[in-house]
């Protein structure tokens, strides 16, 4: 029989869908297990190999716990709303809801002729009225906490787009979407609370099994501080500038001030002589954002304001300068720069040639180090005890580190210049959006300023038709221009009010759209109680690491506000995370720099040419991207190879969570193991006789499947599937109960051909929800041992003899083997150490 992958792979599909295979009951006398997905935002270009990798992670794992016995929650949705949909609108008219309903129609084929065992019926999609009603609603809790509030922020603000970006939506000051110029612009924003929650957020993570370098970007981006705030006066205006430290006790090395362009205080301190200079600075520092300016790497930059400071802890004098590298968000958007002992401020004052006074000698290093040190060559930042540190009834002089900060927190709080303070680099979280294809916001704002935000029956608040979905270059959303929808009459008081014409940003459908997996349909409540009592948390949540900061930051702080609440039981919402790694192909350019088609492309002597006019090419290995043309369609592969050969090559290509290089030939060679395994198990040598050797290769390919499952190893799983045909093949006879196990053993990885063989075994259950068999302890044990054998501890043989055989029998085969009874010769033994089924250690007499 051929091995036709496109009949079969239809057939199951079909089946699957129409018998609900994989319908997911909410109550169960299983155990339950919930596995999900990082959903997609279903984009026109539709799905490339790259995102395949961790649905197929998840499916396999989700296959082979129901075969386990487990009450399996595998859902899929679409984080629909966003700013691609309504860039598109803008471009062609059409309404973000028509494209986005086709675009997801695509995904949901291209899913589901993957074999992924979804549970359809429970498909969402966060911009469906009956999903963020329940967003809307959501807000309303966190607003009724005091989670939710308006101010003015500096934002990045996109003229071309019409809108605020994130500082993950900026690149180089350019929106990543479209690549339009950015401006740092003060708008009025809706703003979460996110930092009332900074040390929950901290602390949890060790409740989770999530990677550790994981938890640590989230440590990071959170960033808890110790420190002290620092009042500085300016000199001529008597202001104060307040700064927080972490390293309060290097007060006395403090020379420069530097504060962020965007202070409040800049122009008011500025002198008539550097207004000109501060504000050209200003206007530089407008086009970048939050991620360009605190680079790293990027050489610093400032302007000297012409004002100074007074030092509180010496009462010197010393220069105030902006530079873009101090941010308005972070702690109070000024810091006092001790060069000699921080290295970007080192950097600084090296440029602009600023006053370094070292405040630290470290004992332990050698006399030349300490010298460049105290000359401010170099700058220290490790260890040592403070010197120059005296003024009045204050000295830190001989302390350590620890020693000079308490004393220095003491005496500011004493003498009322300063107090300890604790603060973290997480901002709250600029929540609002100028554009259309969003969740408005529920609430009404009246003419006394006052604001009532709507109740559940008012839910959903859904957007008014528009005919233009550009924003205004002032950054008003398109909602604004729709008033009848904005200037209404509250119906709870009579009153005139406005509605907020900004949107949600797309975070906030994919905060909890885990919970709504759990209750899908529920048109009372968000979810039912008993239904998240039962599914939460979520088991096993697989995706990119590009998520691994943001998303999930945003998940948590929402879950735990819900769990505040009363409306989870769960402090954390993903008790299990991994992340795939990203699938990287070859990408090849002209010398225009233009991409070039890699079907193109010929290889020759490990260079690429261009088969068309013969020219030389570029090559590089980047992500896939449908512009660089090394975009490969799970469709293309599933047309020539199948869905199971994709589906298997995507697992083979190496450990789940690194990176890998796509290679589109390579593809044929698990298809080849497919038509092997379809010949095997289709084959007239498939008999109901046994035999203990083909009972060995069957139990101990279970027992290794099941390990690597468990562990998520899929690669070496597959490895080891292969070698099984390899060795099984061999066999004169292929017994059915042996060919059922490798069956099984399949089925998550190559669910169609699976089930296409096991019914051609005669099986009449469904093959997803057979039981997984377990491996028999008596099949797993050697009957041949390798024993070691040692004289002196040196190693002189080996041997393949039967287990469990006595030290006499190992010491006579030793006697008898011609590379080891040269050295017993004519030798008293002295002493033997013998390890049972190992080692044999025989020790000679001198």
């Amino acid at each position: 029989m051929k091995y036709d992958h496109q009949e079969i792979e239809s057939k199951w599909q079909k089946y699957w869908l129409v018998n609900k295979t994989f319908k997911t009951p909410n109550k169960s006398e299983k155990p339950k297990y919930y596995v999900l997905d990082m959903f997609p935002y279903p984009s026109g270009a539709g799905l490339h190999v790259g995102h395949v990798e961790g649905y197929t992670a998840t499916d396999i794992l989700a296959r082979y716990k129901r075969s386990q016995g487990f009450n399996v929650l595998h859902p899929m949705g679409w984080d629909s709303f966003g700013l691609p949909a309504e860039q598109y609108a803008i471009r062609t008219g059409t309404h973000p809801a028509i494209s986005t309903k086709i675009n997801i129609d695509n995904f949901r084929r291209q899913l589901r002729s993957l074999g992924f065992s979804y549970d359809w019926d429970r498909e969402i999609a966060t911009s469906d009225a009956s999903y963020y009603k329940w967003t809307q609603w959501i807000f309303t809790k966190l607003y009724e906490k005091g989670l939710a509030y308006e101010a003015e922020m500096l934002v990045n603000f996109c003229p071309a787009l019409g809108t605020v970006l994130a500082n993950e939506e900026v690149e180089n000051g350019r929106s990543k979407e479209g690549g339009f110029p950015i401006e740092r612009r003060p708008l009025k924003q809706w703003i979460l609370k996110i930092t009332a929650y900074a040390d929950r957020l901290i602390k949890d993570l060790d409740l989770l099994d999530w990677p550790e370098s994981l938890k640590k970007l989230q440590f990071n981006w959170i960033g808890r501080s110790e420190g002290a705030n620092v009042h500085f006066i300016e000199k001529t205006t008597g202001e104060i500038l307040t700064v927080f430290t972490t390293r309060p006790d290097t007060l006395f090395g403090a020379s420069y001030m530097v504060l962020a362009p965007e202070h409040t205080l800049v122009n008011q301190i500025s002198t008539p002589e550097q207004k000109q200079a501060v504000a050209a600075y200003q206007k530089q520092a407008s086009s970048k954002s939050d991620l360009d300016r605190t680079e790293l790497n990027r050489q610093k930059t400032g302007v000297f304001t012409g004002a100074y400071a007074i030092n509180p802890v010496n009462e010197k004098l010393i220069p105030i300068w902006i530079s873009d590298y101090v941010l308005m968000g972070y702690g109070t958007g000024a810091i006092m720069s001790v060069p000699a002992h921080d290295e970007r401020d080192f950097e600084f004052a090296k440029i602009y040639h600023l006053p370094i006074q070292p405040v630290y000698d470290p004992h332990d290093q050698e006399e030349g180090i300490r010298q460049e040190i105290r000359e401010g060559k170099l700058c220290w930042t490790g260890d040592g005890v403070a010197v120059n540190s005296v003024h009045q009834d204050l000295s830190l002089n001989d302390l350590s580190i620890e020693e000079a900060k308490k004393n220095m927190i003491e005496w500011l709080e004493k003498h009322k210049k300063g107090n300890g303070a604790v603060t973290y680099k997480l901002r709250d979280w600029l929540f609002s959006r100028q554009r259309y294809w969003g969740e408005p916001f529920p609430l009404l704002k009246f003419e006394d300023g006052t604001i009532r935000v709507l109740a559940e029956d008012e839910l959903p608040l859904c957007p008014p038709e528009v005919s233009n979905y550009k924003p205004s270059p002032e950054g008003h959303s398109p909602l604004n221009q729709v008033k009848e929808w904005v200037e209404v009459i509250d119906s709870k008081t009579g009153k005139p009010a406005k509605r907020e014409t900004n949107i949600m940003p797309q975070w906030a459908g994919s905060c909890w759209y885990y919970l709504r997996f759990c209750d899908p349909h529920n048109g009372e409540r968000a979810w039912d109680p008993d239904v998240e009592k039962y599914w939460m948390p979520v088991d096993m949540y697989v995706g990119g690491v590009e998520h691994a900061v943001l998303h999930l930051m945003y998940a948590r702080f929402w879950h735990k506000v819900l769990y505040d609440c009363g409306y989870v039981h769960t402090l954390e919402p993903f008790q299990t995370l991994r992340n795939q790694g990203i699938i990287v192909a070859r990408s090849y350019q002209n010398s225009q720099r233009a991409y070039v088609d890699p079907q193109d492309v010929q290889e020759r002597e490990g260079k690429y040419f261009d088969r068309r006019t013969g020219e030389e090419l570029t090559s590089q290995i980047e992500k896939m991207s449908k512009s660089k043309l090394n975009g490969i369609t799970p469709d293309e592969i599933v047309q020539e190879y199948g869905a199971d050969a994709l589906r298997l090559y995507e697992m083979f290509m190496g450990p789940l969570d690194k990176e890998k290089i796509w290679n589109t030939d390579a593809v044929s060679g698990c298809r080849r193991f497919l038509n092997r395994f379809y010949d095997m198990g289709t084959s007239d040598k498939v008999r109901d006789e046994t035999s203990e050797e083909a009972l060995k290769l069957g139990h101990r390919l279970i027992h290794a499947i099941a390990k690597d499952l468990e562990s998520l190893q899929f690669n070496t799983a597959i490895a080891k599937m292969m070698e099984f045909m390899n060795d099984f093949t061999k066999l004169p006879v292929y017994p059915r109960i042996v060919v059922k196990m490798a069956t099984q053993a399949l089925a998550p990885f190559a669910p169609h051909l699976a089930e296409e063989i096991w019914e051609h075994l005669g099986f009449k259950e469904s093959l997803p929800y057979f039981p997984f068999p377990v491996a028999e302890e008596k099949y797993l044990q050697d009957d041949v041992v390798t024993y070691v054998v040692q004289i002196n501890g040196k190693l002189r043989g080996r041997f393949e003899l039967p287990k469990d055989r006595s030290q006499q029998e190992i010491l006579e085969a030793a006697r008898l083997h011609p590379h080891v009874s040269n050295y017993l010769e004519n030798q008293q033994i002295e002493k033997v150490i013998f390890v049972p089924n190992k080692l044999l250690n025989i020790v000679l007499g001198k």
